[in-house]
């Protein structure tokens, strides 16, 4: 969305900075999302799963190969065989549900469907994302409106500049906050779809 303060060159780099920002804020969000389980398997299940090794903590995506063959099914499989076993440990650990089975080349993942109860326990749990997402997108607009009173007291924009730059940074939180609202009532149908 193009902002019209943003023409104004004391005002640019304020709002170079929120925009910048506040992609930060939905593109992490986006990623929070994946890593929420529905009653699909979903290769991004697997995203926060970290394996030890040779001593250092790695994410699994770089250890292995990730594939969901049917809905119901991850495999994964190690680019390192001696890895298998860690691998396995560290699903194990992750607290994510899921029961992985080792049959010496393949971890099979097994994704069982969702219970009415845990279904309402990952919504609360995405609404929680969403309102750390939220308050942080808050925050980004402070932090720009802070910058403009700023421009504005060090007399580098007129007062006009400055009420349109408020305007103009309220209606970009408002788009900003309202993707993330939609992304979050997609994922909530898709969570509570049997």
């Amino acid at each position: 969305m193009a902002v019209a303060s943003a023409s104004v060159p004391a005002l640019r780099e304020v709002f170079q900075s929120l925009r910048t920002r506040m992609d930060k804020a939905i593109a992490d969000f986006r990623a929070a999302l994946g890593s929420i389980r529905t009653g699909r398997a979903s290769i991004h299940l697997l995203d926060a799963v970290r394996v030890e090794y040779y001593g250092t903590e790695m994410p699994l995506n770089q250890l292995a190969t990730i594939h969901a063959p049917d809905p119901q099914l991850l495999t994964v499989q190690p680019y390192d065989v001696s890895a298998l076993g860690n691998i396995e440990k560290a699903i194990r650990a992750a607290d994510l549900g899921l029961n992985p089975a080792n049959d010496g080349k393949l971890i099979r993942i097994p994704v069982p469907p969702l219970t009415e109860e845990r279904r309402r326990e990952l919504v609360k749990h995405l609404h929680k994302v969403l309102e750390d997402h939220r308050t942080a997108v808050r925050n980004i607009r402070r932090d720009g409106n802070d910058g403009v009173k700023k421009l504005k007291s060090e007399k580098k924009i007129s007062e006009d500049e400055e009420r349109r730059a408020h305007e103009d940074i309220q209606k970009l939180t408002d788009d900003e906050l309202k993707r993330l609202d939609e992304a979050a009532a997609a994922k909530e149908k898709e969570i509570m779809t049997v």
